[in-house]
């Protein structure tokens, strides 16, 4: 059903703080409704009536022109004073209207995105529903993460790329070979392997172990950029939200990842080498997510 600009007002008037009923006024054939908007309510209501900057990585339609934008439409609505940006590899600026606005560019192409990024400032809101390989959506996080201000909200869409592996042939790069659409779902890079450390769903977990770096026990860890802004990280079906915030909460037990002096007192011993632990595969697993976090 579509609805014409007095009907989108009253419903965006009658349940004001209802984003899956805002998404509705959007709808179409293709994506029928913000398949998110259900998760999203709870946290974006306590700021819908603040004047906030959000972008959109994925504005939608791909090479379709007949639609698309139809996410930006419904953030538009639902923070009546707010900016909201947009950014596609796909030229979608003729779906630009007020409080608005397109980037045509890649999300993996440094020098644009800085472009982007020094035009946006610093940013409340960023949704990452652009390409469906594994290794953009893992660079999308490294380089907008930081440009979220403290509290804003990071959302990964359609993670579920994570676990379906690129498709390898001929049969399938001829298939791809004239559709962006088909090359976005035939090349993801995902794995069948639940632990394999390339795909966007493990990168997320490695970050949930830095929400309690500082109860690491490993005598000169240096915490990430990552371990120290990331405040909280929410999993749901297909969607992981973060928010970024001083994660400085210091440990009961653990002091510069040492064991406290009244631990080690209370253990009976002076140093922590009395204890006689094995830190060579703590060690290995930093090492190893260091490592990974450095090629961004």
């Amino acid at each position: 059903m579509k609805f014409n600009n007095f009907q989108r007002k009253m419903i965006a008037f009658i349940a004001p703080y209802n984003l899956s009923k805002t998404a509705a006024i959007y709808s179409n054939d293709e994506w029928p409704r913000l398949r998110f908007a259900h998760r999203y309510q709870s946290h974006f209501a306590p700021l819908k009536w603040k004047k906030l900057k959000i972008l959109a990585i994925g504005v939608g339609g791909y090479e379709d022109h007949t639609y698309g934008g139809e996410a930006l439409k419904t953030w538009k609505t639902y923070f009546p004073n707010s900016m909201v940006y947009g950014l596609d590899i796909i030229d979608k600026r003729y779906l630009e209207e007020d409080r608005i606005k397109i980037f045509h560019g890649d999300q993996n192409d440094k020098d644009f995105i800085q472009e982007v990024l020094a035009e946006t400032g610093e940013l409340d809101i960023i949704i990452e529903d652009g390409s469906s390989a594994n290794e953009h959506h893992i660079n999308a996080f490294y380089t907008f993460f930081p440009a979220l201000k403290d509290g804003g909200i990071y959302a990964a869409e359609n993670i579920h790329h994570s676990y379906w592996p690129s498709l390898k042939g001929e049969k399938w790069s001829n298939l791809a070979k004239d559709s962006f659409e088909l090359q976005n779902w035939i090349t993801v890079g995902g794995s069948l392997d639940l632990n394999d450390p390339t795909t966007v769903m493990n990168m997320f977990k490695r970050l949930v172990d830095g929400l309690n770096y500082q109860e690491f026990l490993n005598p000169g860890y240096t915490p990430s950029y990552f371990d120290e802004n990331i405040l909280s990280i929410q999993f749901y079906h297909n969607l992981v939200i973060l928010y970024k915030g001083k994660n400085d909460e210091e440990s009961n037990f653990i002091e510069n990842n040492t064991l406290h002096p009244f631990v080690l007192e209370t253990l009976g011993v002076k140093s922590l080498e009395e204890l006689d632990l094995d830190f060579s595969k703590a060690n290995k697993s930093i090492n190893e997510y260091t490592t990974i976090e450095a090629r961004q």
